[in-house]
């Protein structure tokens, strides 16, 4: 139970989340952090079962490293979601699902992009995304404030309403709002070096 939201802007792409874990009707936690940044191109932001995804990212992370070691450049945001995704399945497969969906976002040489990813390993490109259980107050703002030309900062002030006003209908949100801004410049400097 949470809420999380992807937007890409012409400037790159805002994650946003809660940061309350429940346990059923408990709040077990008030300070979870649920954006990871695997580095300064991509980040995830996961709903779900938290051991699951904290597991997941570290493994993508870990093999996302090892594919640009040996190939010798970055992995597209594509190939990371990809990635992710096939992770997710493999569990799903062997019927130890990893119960979670996760936002791919970030910036590389072709654009900003927001991935949904799921354990069926179900990949989509989305403008905008919100998942957990917020995610359908969450929508509403977001479909009537999102516009193709979005920046940065509009869209850092549309995440933040929309998870505000997840929290106050949505029993497994709150304690907070994290958000995490990946402009395109950085993918550009990177390539360049």
């Amino acid at each position: 139970m949470t809420t999380i939201i992807g937007i890409k802007t012409t400037e790159g792409v805002v994650l946003a989340s809660d940061k309350r874990a429940s346990k059923g009707f408990f709040i077990g936690s008030k300070i979870v952090q649920k954006i990871s940044k695997i580095d300064d191109t991509l980040a995830i932001a996961i709903a779900g079962q938290l051991s699951d995804a904290e597991h997941l990212i570290k493994v993508t992370a870990a093999e996302r490293k090892l594919i640009e070691l040996r190939r010798g450049f970055p992995l597209s945001v594509k190939e990371s979601s990809r990635l992710i995704a096939n992770l997710a399945y493999s569990g799903l497969k062997n019927y130890q699902p990893y119960y979670v969906e996760l936002l791919v976002a970030g910036v590389d040489t072709s654009g900003s992009h927001v991935n949904v990813a799921d354990m069926s390993g179900a990949i989509t490109n989305e403008d905008y995304a919100a998942s957990g259980s917020g995610a359908p107050i969450a929508y509403g703002v977001l479909e009537s404030l999102y516009h193709f030309d979005i920046t940065n900062d509009e869209a850092k002030e549309i995440a933040k309403k929309a998870v505000a006003a997840a929290m106050e209908r949505d029993p497994g949100s709150g304690n907070g709002i994290d958000v995490l801004v990946i402009p395109k410049l950085v993918a550009a400097e990177r390539v360049v070096l």
